[in-house]
């Protein structure tokens, strides 16, 4: 069925972004996987052919697009199985944290980079005893004339190895009450003294994608690097989650769709007792099933795709497509999985991959249980 809410326009970027990615991603993605990290160079190609930040404004040489136009490289990033390339992470969710809340002379050191490609982002929240608890982060960020001296970890941090600069959240009032008031953002190069690069985590799933320890030791960044106002920072962070949710379900279910057309190949071709495992009428219910949520769960993404594109406030919606396409993914994925008898098991069969990768989608940007209290606070069942 064809979803009417990209227009030609959208549809001829996604044209070419599949003749780019044929070329230049798909021939790396099993290097990339092995390695547990992309490479820098078609980073750079990505910002090239402008496809890094395609909805940033063009003072600072993005298209000044819409966000459909990110969602059209997310989805086709997902259909590819290309998860090494955080491309969401870098252009939908921390760029806006620098356009919409950076002073003009940070957007104007770091945005163009970052839009080319050359300047890789990532964000730093995370720590090993606090992850949905955001106010319950303990690095600190201590003002020492015109510096902040930072100190403290953080952990699950894509782009760890590879990025350039980190968007770090951080406490410069320990005794604020309540605790969020006292959360700042800053930002913060990885080349600076004091800025350590831990270890590169090894994960069960997402293999390709560059998770990382990070620590900050006597870390001096300049009071110029302070990312909107002091004690500002949690606001911020809840600003922007509803982007980076709906990011996080547009992928779920491009996913979705490829894994549900790869093992509808699969079934056609795999004979069993005589005839193709697709005759099976526990294979066609089945399928038929997965099918139809897909197809449920595309439509309310799509809404939600125009919603936030007009500019709607849509937590209680975002938080509800988040756990639900996540929770559909993995459930799809051990179905298939399952359809694919035992070659299922074996990794030269992308559907084993993507059972392992979907399984992180319901834990990180906010576990599923959070979103399911989000719903319920808005429902006035506090």
């Amino acid at each position: 069925m064809r979803r009417d809410i990209f227009s030609d326009d959208h549809e001829l970027l996604r044209d070419q972004f599949r003749r780019f990615a044929q070329k230049e991603i798909e021939p790396k993605i099993a290097e990339w996987n092995t390695k547990g990290m992309s490479d820098r160079g078609t980073w750079r190609r990505m910002g090239e052919e402008g496809f890094l930040g395609a909805c940033a404004p063009e003072a600072y040489g993005g298209a000044g697009a819409d966000f459909l136009f990110d969602a059209v490289v997310m989805e086709e990033l997902a259909w590819i199985r290309a998860h090494a390339l955080m491309a969401s992470l870098h252009s939908d969710i921390c760029m806006p944290y620098l356009i919409l809340y950076g002073n003009e002379e940070q957007k104007q050191k770091y945005v163009p980079g970052a839009i080319a490609g050359e300047i890789l982002l990532g964000l730093a929240m995370t720590e090993p005893g606090a992850g949905s608890d955001l106010a319950g982060i303990q690095t600190s960020a201590l003002r020492d004339g015109d510096d902040y001296v930072l100190n403290g970890s953080k952990t699950f941090i894509s782009n760890g190895q590879i990025g350039d600069l980190f968007i770090v959240v951080a406490k410069t009032d320990p005794d604020a009450d309540p605790p969020h008031r006292g959360i700042s953002l800053f930002l913060v190069e990885a080349e600076t003294p004091g800025f350590v690069r831990g270890r590169k985590l090894d994960k069960l799933g997402l293999h390709g994608q560059d998770t990382s320890e990070l620590f900050l030791q006597d870390c001096r960044v300049p009071a110029a690097n302070l990312l909107g106002q002091e004690g500002r920072g949690f606001r911020i962070l809840m600003q922007q989650l509803q982007q980076e949710r709906l990011c996080i379900a547009v992928g779920a279910m491009a996913s979705c769709r490829r894994a549900l057309h790869d093992t509808l190949e699969y079934v056609k071709q795999r004979h069993a007792f005589g005839r193709p495992i697709a005759a099976f009428q526990n294979t066609q219910f089945k399928l038929a099933e997965l099918a139809t949520e897909v197809e449920v769960g595309q439509a309310f993404v799509d809404k939600l795709l125009v919603a936030h594109t007009r500019g709607d406030e849509i937590v209680s919606e975002v938080s509800m497509a988040k756990w639900w396409t996540t929770d559909l993914q993995k459930r799809l994925t051990g179905e298939c999985l399952q359809l694919h008898g035992g070659y299922g098991f074996m990794t030269e069969y992308p559907i084993s991959t993507d059972y392992a990768d979907a399984v992180v989608q319901s834990i990180y940007a906010g576990s599923n249980e959070i979103m399911k209290v989000i719903i319920a606070r808005r429902l006035g069942l506090e």
